[in-house]
């Protein structure tokens, strides 16, 4: 009896797990709630149409996931995440993706193209969006007077105590 109740549960998630839907995609939204900023989770979706959820982290305003129209292209979603940081590597933006084959690929741009390039033709061949896509954006931090001035300080009093470490061993 308790064998058969652990496969018949047992079964039954399994079950669940092979029939779910993709999550990834999501018809329409709540428009009372444009912006919903708990725990990085950001919803511009439009009720009206088809949406994606896609995540962007590194140096921007506002990283997390989010949720965005299927038309939206990556500088729409840089948009929706606040622009880049002033640390961030614009030349080597990063769109990770993840097919239905499982197969893996990253598709790499450089935005300076967008804000340099006097044609905007640039703007036309914007990168799409796919549901579970993940945009990069690298960059390094930048280390201000007040930084060096600590990591100084720092060398400057393991330096000091170790000096009078000595010279207590030494008498």
């Amino acid at each position: 009896m308790n064998y058969f109740f652990w496969s018949l549960i047992i079964s039954f998630f399994l079950s669940t797990m092979i029939f779910a839907q993709n999550s990834e995609l999501q018809v329409g939204s709540n428009t009372d709630q444009l912006r919903q900023n708990q725990g990085a989770y950001y919803d511009y979706s439009d009720p009206t149409s088809l949406n994606i959820k896609v995540a962007v982290w590194g140096f921007v305003k506002y990283p997390g996931k989010y949720i965005i129209p299927i038309e939206s292209n990556v500088y729409d979603l840089l948009s929706y995440a606040g622009g880049p940081s002033e640390d961030a590597h614009l030349d080597d933006l990063r769109i990770f993706r993840v097919a239905a084959d499982s197969a893996q690929s990253m598709v790499k741009f450089n935005y300076n193209d967008l804000l340099w390039d006097e044609n905007l033709k640039q703007f036309k061949n914007a990168p799409g969006l796919d549901a579970g896509d993940i945009l990069l954006v690298p960059g390094s931090q930048r280390l201000y007077f007040k930084d060096y001035l600590q990591i100084g300080l720092s060398v400057f009093s393991a330096l000091i105590s170790l000096s009078i470490l000595i010279l207590n061993i030494a008498k």
